[in-house]
């Protein structure tokens, strides 16, 4: 191996069309962007590589292209300079130039608001030669590892999902009282809702609070299954003081103040305040009227992509939060939230929150409070609703345990690669 400037090795030029003046057409257009264009006419027709000199994002980029076509200004064109005395493997050094990607960049781009790559330093800049015995070797072999990584990684991918409906199948069995053995002597769920129900009743007449309005879902039935003996069903208004929904005036936002929170503050099971938005103290009064959450109650998106998602509001903090959450608060001395959370969050929960069927006008995207309200929840005896929550934690510690292990397993696949690459370079043996 030696080492020899770009311009010694290769001759380079820059593209001629700007992107803005690209027509489609049958030839390709090859830009800095991972993603080609076509354009209706072609520059040249030859293998070729294609290096990002000035763009932003992909500056040091190269594409290998074999054919007609034609480039972006912003890149330059790299084609092999003396075939005989200095044979070439295109493929390779694409390989080589991607690897060395970083460096070539940092040793030779210009500039600070706008990063650009001359062709002066471009063409100054070392890089290794071999015969073109050993470049055409190397690119085999890394050929080869690429192959195994792809195929490594198609697996590892298929595993992660695999995961991801373990998970679902756990929160399944949980809602349907398959987790954990049932104990005869727990007191029935129907002995506990009759508690809950004489105690609603109760703060009813003391006007404390007021009687939820259910909107009944047509089809809910066909999404219910079969539960325990001592299991019962309940709508989740019977078994909640009160549930209610954000402001619907989007606020003035100020710089410091009250914390105002949205749908995108929560996902399935996680509570996460920490990215928030400020309102005045006058704002934050108003809103809370009538809605103001504590510690333990549950909050549900009610709009956009994740409709449905549940979490406990798992720590002391006031806040105010926007019409596209709602507010579930049970009443927790006779109730495991959590547990709450994990129906809400299960797949039969998503398939009620996302199937959107309503007989009285409810519209797709929008989980409105009266089909909250009216959402059937599989009630356990209280002491099984504990014990289903902490099953559940510790078989989705083993199932983050096992993400976390497939992750690190690509991650060293990923450097394997890197690692073949440059021992190959130094020429020392590699096993693939």
């Amino acid at each position: 191996m030696s080492l020899l400037r770009i311009d010694e090795i290769f001759n380079f030029e820059k593209g001629v069309l700007q992107s803005s003046k690209c027509v489609p057409g049958e030839y390709d257009f090859i830009t800095a962007s991972s993603d080609w264009k076509t354009h209706n006419e072609y520059t040249h027709d030859c293998e070729a590589l294609i290096f990002a000199a000035a763009a932003s994002g992909s500056l040091g980029r190269t594409h290998y292209v074999n054919g007609k076509f034609i480039s972006s200004d912003l890149c330059f064109i790299i084609t092999p300079k003396d075939q005989e005395n200095l044979p070439v493997d295109l493929k390779f050094y694409h390989i080589l130039f991607n690897e060395l990607k970083d460096e070539i960049v940092r040793n030779t781009k210009a500039g600070t608001s706008k990063e650009a790559i001359g062709l002066g330093s471009f063409g100054k800049y070392q890089l290794p030669y071999f015969d073109i015995d050993t470049q055409i070797e190397i690119k085999n072999r890394f050929v080869k590892s690429e192959d195994l990584k792809s195929d490594l990684s198609n697996e590892l991918n298929y595993q992660v999902e695999l995961v991801k409906k373990l998970r679902q199948q756990l929160l399944q069995d949980a809602v349907q009282g398959k987790l954990v053995e049932q104990n005869p002597k727990d007191e029935p769920a129907s002995e506990l809702l009759k508690k809950i129900k004489a105690e609603k009743e109760k703060l009813i007449a003391e006007k404390v609070i007021k009687q939820g309005k259910i909107q009944e879902a047509e089809k809910q039935e066909e999404l219910l299954f079969e539960i325990p003996d001592n299991w019962v069903w309940c709508n989740l208004d019977e078994i909640s003081k009160n549930i209610t929904d954000g402001t619907h005036q989007t606020p003035t936002y100020t710089k410091e103040g009250r914390i105002f929170l949205s749908a995108q503050n929560i996902k399935p099971f996680k509570f996460m305040p920490e990215e928030h938005k400020f309102v005045s103290e006058e704002t934050y009064q108003e809103i809370i009227k009538n809605r103001k959450p504590e510690k333990g109650d549950i909050l549900i998106a009610r709009v956009g992509a994740g409709i449905g998602e549940a979490a406990v509001i798992n720590q002391e903090i006031e806040f105010c939060f926007y019409v596209s959450l709602g507010l579930v608060q049970p009443f927790k001395e006779y109730l495991n939230t959590e547990y709450l959370a994990l129906v809400i969050n299960s797949p039969y929960g998503v398939k009620y929150a996302k199937g959107n069927i309503s007989s009285k006008g409810g519209s797709a995207g929008n989980f409105n409070l009266g089909r909250i309200r009216s959402f059937l929840i599989p009630l356990p005896p209280l002491a099984e609703q504990n014990h289903i929550v902490q099953k559940l934690d510790e078989l989705m510690h083993y199932c983050n345990e096992l993400e976390a292990s497939i992750k690190q397993s690509e991650s060293q696949n990923e450097k394997l690669l890197k690692q073949v690459l440059r021992e190959a370079l130094r020429k020392e043996p590699v096993e693939v």
